[in-house]
């Protein structure tokens, strides 16, 4: 068993490093490419913010729909692996096309982004959801599912933070070698998607799901996704919560390359900045598991927030000092890593209390609910943050020097004080409804032993 949980613990993590590497480029920092490297005018602008929010909430809401599709899928490679494999192969092949400029402009450069980035959006999520929703079905138990997502959340962040780190100066690198920061945006482009493929054929070839657990069940309709969402309160009261945090850390997170070019004045001080925060992520997520040994889920939700919560007012007041900047950026960083991987439990712990109550287990529909939260927050920072450049003035300005005051205070405002406030909402939602703790659970997997529905035995 020891031997099967580290094989899958590592087969599955490491595929996600250049997955997460990918949607950081898209994710993060496609808006920044649209404003500041391929210089599209305003109107243009908010054109392509209102596309981006509308894709993504479009595509966000499907997520279930393409759950029902993955749980419904039976085939002699199981049912998550040939979304894994077919959603890699075209998310890779649509990132280099967003990113190829074919010297269009204007209307018809809108409607061409338009048709990519929707076909990409498709097919992220058809490997988004079936790369997840495999977690649960690697173990039973909720310590091993802890070690699993845990070094699946390092992977993960060590993917995402290469490139946050990288971007600068690989980019700026690459524009002075081929004379063009767009073609440089392409080659990096090119290169995330091919480490993105390799990765993922790790996690195809190496993981092993469980067999002979769980009973064969009947498809599942449109009809009864409704029922698996919002007859389930608790996945109800997590998908809530975690929107909330979500949308509040996309956005910060998505303002970061905008606040050192623009408010610290020093736009290469964010690569620095990046590694020490992403160092700091990964220390968070190893040491979790010793955490989680001596503390309750609760005590560690609650220690995490407070972390969130300093770290947002220290980087309000700071000066722009690095010290500070970094102190207070270690704190909401430390705390973050804590809470993502925590709902990624109370997610997947969802799915036993779902097939408790309601008689079906359902894996991919409730865990594709963790890539429409995703994606609700990424569109929803992305309109935060196209509004808030073009509204401040910093997509016409050239440095720090070209942004007033007035706009540096709207740009702090929507990068701190409304992204704290979505937090501790959603942390309070969590506090007073979630009610599956440790003790819990093992009485509904007792129960479901007990009815047939699970055979832990073979």
């Amino acid at each position: 068993m020891k031997s099967s949980l580290k094989r899958n613990m590592f087969t599955f993590g490491l595929g996600t490093i250049g997955r997460d590497m990918l949607y950081a480029l898209v994710s993060m920092y496609l808006i920044y490419y649209l404003t500041d490297v391929m210089r599209h005018p305003d109107s243009v602008l908010w054109w392509l913010t209102g596309i981006l929010l509308v894709a993504r909430i479009f595509d966000a809401v499907n997520d279930p729909v393409m759950g029902v599709i993955v749980d419904n899928t039976r085939s002699r490679f199981g049912k998550f692996k040939p979304w894994i494999a077919i959603g890699a192969l075209f998310t890779g092949l649509f990132t280099i096309l967003m990113y190829t400029d074919f010297g269009l402009r204007e209307t018809s450069y809108l409607i061409y982004f338009a048709v990519i980035y929707f076909f990409w959006d498709i097919s992220f999520t058809a490997n988004d959801i079936g790369y997840w929703s495999m977690l649960p079905s690697l173990s039973m138990d909720q310590k091993e599912r802890e070690k699993i997502g845990a070094f699946a959340r390092i992977c993960a962040d060590a993917g995402l933070f290469a490139v946050v780190v990288g971007i600068v100066p690989i980019t700026q690198a690459l524009g002075n070698i081929l004379g063009s920061m767009t073609k440089a945006y392409f080659v990096f482009a090119v290169a995330i998607s091919v480490i993105m493929w390799a990765g993922q054929c790790i996690t195809l070839f190496g993981v092993r799901e469980l067999k002979g657990v769980f009973k064969t069940e009947e498809t599942t309709t449109l009809k009864e996704m409704f029922k698996v969402i919002f007859h389930n309160d608790q996945l109800l009261y997590t998908t809530i919560s975690m929107a909330l945090f979500m949308i509040g850390y996309t956005t910060t997170t998505s303002f970061g390359i905008y606040f050192f070019k623009y408010a610290y004045g020093d736009e290469e001080m964010y690569s620095v900045f990046a590694l020490i925060l992403g160092i700091t992520q990964i220390i968070a997520l190893a040491i979790f598991p010793l955490f989680s040994r001596h503390f309750d889920r609760k005590k560690l939700y609650t220690g995490a927030t407070m972390l969130v919560v300093l770290g947002y007012l220290l980087f309000f007041v700071s000066p722009m000092n690095m010290i500070f900047i970094g102190a207070a950026g270690i704190l909401v960083f430390l705390g973050e890593a804590f809470i993502q991987l925590l709902m990624l439990m109370f997610l997947a712990d969802t799915i036993e209390y779902g097939q408790w109550k309601l008689g079906k287990r359902n894996d991919s529909i409730t865990l594709s609910l963790q890539p429409f939260i995703n994606k609700i927050g990424g569109a929803i920072a992305s309109g935060i943050v196209g509004a808030t450049v073009i509204i401040s003035g910093i997509s016409s300005a050239e440095s720090k020097a070209d942004v007033t005051g007035k706009g540096l205070i709207i740009l702090k405002m929507s990068m701190f004080v409304l992204p704290l406030i979505l937090i501790v909402v959603g942390y309070l939602i969590y506090r007073y409804k979630y009610r599956i703790d440790e003790e819990m659970f093992r009485e509904i997997v007792s129960e479901l032993k007990e009815r047939g529905d699970i055979n832990l035995d073979e």
